[in-house]
């Protein structure tokens, strides 16, 4: 049975009793090892059947809830900050929000491991999810929960409905969940799923193509954030490339091509997974020299060089609306216009070069509590997309061999005027 014949079939409460019985009749079956002959062809649906005979392998118990060992609240920031799906939160909202609310159910998102990032929705569905361990950190992953929209759309890469007793797990037949994977547009890798999930009596038949509508709608705007950034890295190489004898490629941290000189341009180039300023042999030109630019990297292909390296950095917090930092190296100059969070963490860092600062001391510098490390952390990583072999870590600094300038205002207490940083307002008082 195609998950279209089930919206069919449940139209009302009487309908919803009965599908799950005959689903529950069916899942004592399949779990004893036989289906009855007058069970309906193709029940179970082979997505289904599958990860059924999965979470039996995988030792699920059928009749009840696996304990749950939900990530710290450390943790969870950490992968919510790490998570590409932070930037298509708005879309997920505006597109299922309403409709969860309305039908009583919750919207849940998870990233690729099954791990729980966000759950909004019903207060009162919340409650009863949570008598599940259906919460925040959880893991729903189908070799730990069993059969279930979120984890079966991992494995299966594909949208699945799980309506009542189609759900391996006994204490999760009340429920219907939909979910539908998401995926990097860039490279097909997978970054998790979004569901919503309610009561069996809350199902719509529209509910699975909703939900699989607005994961393509996310993935989309991943796509248009892509190509945005790629633009901006096109502008910036553009002079850098036009000043280069030979051949070269302005590409982004992963790999995407964005400028070219003296070759046809590829779509992209297989970098590793952590690249470093210097040389590097690529499998498609031989040996080459990795320079860092703004979003991205500079490929001079030929024999290496061997300073690569940025030279100088100008951090420039003089004006009292914007911040940019300038970095000369062999690809020339470029600078790049800072965030409020950013300038703050590159203030603190050149007024501490070059023996570096700690996550824990940053976090005291930019928030009086050493304990926000995870957010000093995904700034950082954050930062450090744009100024690829500028900064080090183990401490946070500036990489060795950088010659660091600091422009400030003419008067200190302008410096940095937005910001409430513990190390800011300090400085200010001189």
């Amino acid at each position: 049975m195609k998950d279209t014949a089930i919206g069919s079939a449940v139209r009302s409460a009487q309908d919803v009793r009965e599908t799950a019985r005959r689903l529950a009749s069916v899942r004592e079956a399949a779990l004893s090892g036989e289906l009855p002959p007058d069970a309906p062809a193709g029940v179970p649906r082979p997505v289904i059947g599958e990860s059924w005979l999965r979470a039996i392998t995988s030792g699920v118990d059928p009749e009840r809830d696996r304990p749950q060992h939900p990530l710290s609240v450390a943790e969870l920031e950490h992968r919510r900050q790490a998570s590409q799906l932070t930037a298509v939160l708005p879309v997920l909202h505006d597109g299922l929000l309403a409709a969860a609310d309305a039908a009583q159910q919750i919207m849940v998102v998870a990233d690729a491991e099954g791990r729980v990032l966000w759950r909004e929705g019903s207060a009162p569905v919340r409650r009863l999810a949570d008598r599940l361990g259906f919460d925040k950190g959880a893991d729903w992953a189908e070799d730990v929960v069993g059969t279930n929209a979120i984890g079966t759309a991992l494995v299966a890469r594909r949208p699945v409905l799980v309506h009542s007793a189609e759900h391996f797990v006994r204490t999760h037949h009340p429920w219907t969940c939909a979910a539908a994977p998401l995926h990097d547009p860039r490279d097909g890798r997978l970054l998790g799923a979004v569901d919503l999930s309610g009561p069996a009596h809350s199902f719509h038949p529209t509910t699975l193509s909703l939900v699989s509508t607005v994961a393509r709608l996310a993935e989309g705007e991943l796509r248009l954030r892509h190509h945005a950034l790629l633009e901006r890295l096109r502008s910036t190489a553009a002079p850098v490339l036009a000043r280069i004898g030979g051949r070269a490629l302005a590409v982004d941290p992963s790999g995407w091509t964005a400028g070219v000189t003296g070759l046809a341009p590829p779509d992209r180039v297989a970098l590793p997974k952590a690249p470093q300023a210097g040389p590097l042999w690529l499998p498609r030109y031989g040996m080459c020299t990795l320079e860092p630019l703004p979003g991205g990297w500079l490929i001079r292909i030929g024999r290496a060089e061997p300073a690569a390296g940025p030279g100088r950095v100008l951090l420039d917090v003089s004006g009292r609306d914007s911040a940019t930092v300038t970095v000369t190296g062999p690809a020339g100059d470029w600078a790049h216009e800072l965030s409020p969070r950013h300038a703050e963490l590159l203030f603190v860092l050149a007024t501490h070069h070059p023996e570096g600062r700690s996550a824990a001391e940053l976090a005291q510098d930019l928030f009086g509590d050493r304990g926000r490390t995870v957010t000093v952390r995904a700034e950082l990583s954050r930062l450090r997309r744009h100024l690829a072999g500028v900064l080090a870590h183990r401490p946070y600094r500036f990489a060795d061999g950088v010659e660091v300038e600091l422009r400030l205002p003419s008067r200190r207490v302008r410096l940095l005027p937005q910001s409430s940083a513990p190390a800011v307002v300090a400085a200010r008082r001189g």
